[in-house]
């Protein structure tokens, strides 16, 4: 069974009825270097109620295909 990835970021964009757009920045090491990269990456993510403004931090989740792009749905807002 596979589990869905969880990610956290922050909203840049919640111009569009029922989808925005999150930052999720990650860490990681550069293969021949070992320092540390830092890596961006957007998603469009379904936002049934419009709960989630611009700068908020949130947590999405992998779901189902709701669009082509979007493939990540608003787990919470946490601030």
């Amino acid at each position: 069974m596979k589990k869905n990835k969880v990610l956290e970021g922050v909203v840049l964009s919640d111009k569009s009825n029922k989808t925005i757009v999150v930052l999720v920045s990650t860490r990681l090491p550069h293969q021949s270097y070992s320092k540390l990269t830092l890596k961006k990456k957007k998603y469009k993510v379904h936002d049934e109620n419009n709960v989630a403004k611009a700068g908020n931090k949130v947590r999405i989740v992998e779901s189902r295909p709701y669009s082509k792009d979007k493939h990540f749905r608003l787990l919470e807002v946490m601030k």
